[in-house]
């Protein structure tokens, strides 16, 4: 029996597969076609119905790599390239010297001839996940090369302070570029927003961002890290010798053929520089507006609101909720070839093809404000402002807008109400505001569960209530796996609150001293898309959990 017809009919009679797909796949002929990886891409089978079709044929035992206690030994066999290459895990050997071999396609004639080139005893194999494969052999690979540039940097670490008139010669055929390099580059598939460097008395440590939650990654002695420090600042072309004031820096690297940004910001705290590197994503950055995880209703009042030939669009949220990704993507939605776009921001974090993009300098007095004054002579016909701080800025965003301009812009504000409260609170009469604003989006982003291990429940009476629903629903919580590094979340996706200024309420806001509550009150009575319902459809749909949808509603009325 050929394999393909075994593997189908072991699916076909474990209920995996209906009758109409085992047909189908059994009449393809093309040599190179994978049924089972064609199954679990289309989301017909598991990745666990793959490997227990494949225990099966090759007889062999299917098991989970995590209850695995594996030996440090095989560095001695085999390198950890060609382990990631062939993606096999030698695991122990058995008391009689046999190996124990973990694999995920225990046929690879590659692999097999491999293992008998490098090892002439018995071999045993059985089958683990292949992802789980290779989150092992890129975790031991990363701590490697942690562990050994840390070793190496240790010992050449001291007198680094009386040569630092040299340390640029030093540090490029040092430890610490290995070191530097290693933590920077490992950040890029952990998909690591911020990479955090933290010096303490006796310690260093290394932490990244990731999915909003910083993770500790690894730790060395403080002794080390005059090397590593120095590295970092030549890398993002910092004053070397400078350690008394805050300084910014970039850096860019080619991390598997792709040139990736870095923006990186020192502090000097009591124990030493503290460093914090920003990875500035291009991919991201280069979305367009369907690419972004507005809703369908969302997305229908976005594309309604920038259709708008003027007024101030503003677009709120705390600081890391992508915000400048989202204005981005207005501006490459409004950018037909036809108009004169101009931008100000704090730093550019991405260069738009044609777009003005102008950076703000403190130093040379080009702040928000000065900047904003010169763009309005430069006959602009939309302007982005990174964000309104002052009610200088405010007040020139304001009366541009009302002249027949587009404005988009960020403030710091919990909700899209407040955003209004916040104009008046800076100076802005409230009938400029009303006659200037088009609408405000409030931004947060929240986990998004792993699509792999999320586990269904069944909502009890408060959480049913809590959701505002009338009977029980099935939702999802978070349970961990080894696609997700066990933490039952991968990735994050925005949730939006948006405020439509139309005449109605423009009129309401016009006619009564409104406070707050009444402000939102009035705009949920208008048809405002709350952040709250918009993260609870994202609950009942299974994308986010319960947890997440209360650090959104926590304070607010649901």
């Amino acid at each position: 029996m050929k394999q393909d017809q075994f593997l189908l009919e072991h699916l076909l009679i474990s209920n995996k597969i209906n009758k109409t797909i085992y047909d189908e796949l059994l009449a393809n002929e093309n040599p190179n076609f994978d049924c089972l990886d064609f199954l679990v891409k289309k989301g017909k089978i598991t990745e666990q119905d793959k490997l227990e079709a494949l225990s099966s044929y090759f007889d062999v035992p299917f098991i989970d790599l995590d209850y695995l206690s594996i030996s440090k030994n095989f560095e001695e066999l085999f390198d950890v390239e060609l382990l990631k290459k062939y993606e096999f895990i030698p695991v122990y050997f058995s008391p009689n010297n046999k190996l124990i071999v973990a694999t995920s396609n225990p046929n690879n004639p590659e692999m097999t001839s491999l293992i008998s080139m490098m090892y002439s005893g018995e071999v045993e194999y059985i089958l683990v996940e292949e992802q789980k494969i290779i989150n092992f052999l890129n975790s031991y690979q990363a701590k490697i090369a942690t562990r050994d540039a840390l070793d190496n940097i240790s010992k050449s670490a001291e007198g680094l302070e009386k040569e630092l008139k040299d340390a640029e010669l030093t540090v490029q055929n040092a430890p610490a570029v290995k070191f530097v390099d290693s933590i920077i580059r490992e950040a890029i598939p952990l998909r690591a927003s911020d990479i955090h460097i933290e010096p303490s008395e006796d310690n260093v440590v290394v932490r990244y961002r990731i999915d909003g939650d910083l993770i500790k990654w690894t730790e060395f002695p403080i002794t080390s890290y005059a090397e590593i420090s120095a590295r970092l600042k030549i890398l993002s072309n910092i004053d070397i010798a400078e350690k008394r004031i805050p300084q910014d820096g970039r850096i860019c690297l080619n991390i598997n053929n792709e040139d990736i940004n870095f923006r990186v910001s020192t502090l000097p705290t009591i124990h030493g520089e503290k460093f914090v590197i920003r990875v500035l994503d291009n991919k991201i950055f280069s979305y367009k507006l369907d690419q972004l995880d507005f809703s369908p209703e969302a997305y229908k009042m976005i594309t309604n609101i920038l259709k708008h030939p003027h007024g101030i669009i503003l677009l709120t949220g705390p600081t890391g909720s992508g915000k400048t990704t989202t204005l981005y993507a207005f501006l490459r939605e409004v950018n037909d070839g036809k108009k004169n776009i101009i931008t100000i921001e704090d730093p550019v974090e991405y260069d738009m093809h044609g777009i003005n993009q102008l950076q703000v300098n403190t130093k040379a007095n080009l702040t928000f404000a000065t900047s904003l004054r010169s763009i309005l002579r430069q006959d602009p016909d939309i302007i982005m402002v990174g964000e309104i701080r002052d009610e200088e800025t405010a007040q020139i965003a304001t009366r541009a807008a009302i002249t027949g301009h587009m404005v988009f812009s960020t403030l710091h504000t919990n909700d899209a109400p407040g955003a209004v409260i916040r104009l008046v609170d800076m100076g802005i009469p409230k009938y400029l505001v009303t006659d200037a604003i088009v609408a405000v989006i409030s931004q947060r982003l929240v986990k998004r569960l792993c699509p792999h291990c999320k586990k269904q429940m069944l909502t009890n009476k408060n959480i049913t209530g809590m959701l505002g629903l009338k009977k029980p629903a099935y939702i999802y919580k978070p349970q961990g796996c080894p696609y997700c590094n066990n933490t039952g979340y991968k990735g994050r996706i925005a949730v939006h609150e948006i405020l439509y200024f139309d005449n109605k309420l423009k009129d309401a806001l016009n006619q009564e001293d409104m406070s707050f509550e009444m402000l939102k009150n009035l705009a949920k009575k208008n048809g405002m898309i709350t952040l709250q319902n918009s993260c609870k459809n994202y609950v009942l749909n299974g994308i986010t959990s319960l947890e997440e949808y209360m650090s959104i509603t926590l304070g607010d009325d649901k």
